[in-house]
């Protein structure tokens, strides 16, 4: 038995002076550090798909602004039909012009709330695409640079320009990615059971 405890140890002291020879050590950090604000502020595509959004939040704007304007005035028409009542209940006619002014005023949030989710989508859609992208690009950066880590400039403290890799990722992206779609597609309905 003690024969056994002894070889047991044995062999156990021998892994444990054999294992540090068999543990690869770790390179030194080869660092890149990439601005992907401006990447993605100047690339050709983001900058069309940024105008395209911007048109978007446009239109919304617009179309707001058309659905409010007569509901206002339907709602200042009715504050004041309701007013001149003196607080006595309102006839079935005035209780109907009411009832159709809160269908278009829930109708009208409705269709901005659909727009505004719409518009949601279509900039998460974009930056699913440049990022999809880009993924690729900082690996073959890397590599041209010989890095083995990238960071993001807005994560360190303090950076070489020597370091900054940016122009390199921003130029691969213009070449690899030459147009972005807009509009995400549509969402499955939910199915029902």
């Amino acid at each position: 038995m003690k024969m056994k405890l002894l070889q047991a140890a044995t062999a156990a002291a021998l892994v444990g002076i054999a294992a540090p020879a068999f543990a690869q050590s770790v390179p030194p950090a080869a660092v890149a550090v990439v601005d992907l604000t401006k990447v993605t502020a100047q690339c050709t595509a983001c900058k069309s798909a940024n105008a395209a959004l911007t048109s978007q939040v446009n239109a919304l704007q617009t179309r707001q602004k058309a659905l409010a304007a007569p509901l206002e005035a339907e709602a200042k028409t009715l504050q004041a039909a309701v007013a001149t009542l003196a607080g006595k209940a309102p006839d079935a006619a005035l209780q109907a012009r009411i009832q159709a002014f809160q269908a278009k005023q829930q109708a009208g949030s409705q269709e901005i709330t659909r727009q505004e989710q719409q518009i949601q989508r279509n900039q998460a859609y974009i930056q699913q695409q440049v990022g999809a992208k880009l993924g690729p690009i900082y690996t073959q950066v890397m590599q041209r640079r010989g890095a083995n880590l990238m960071v993001e400039v807005n994560s360190t403290l303090a950076t070489s320009a020597s370091l900054d890799v940016t122009n390199d990722v921003l130029a691969a992206l213009n070449a690899g990615l030459t147009s972005v779609q807009t509009i995400a597609p549509a969402q499955a309905a939910p199915q029902g059971r």
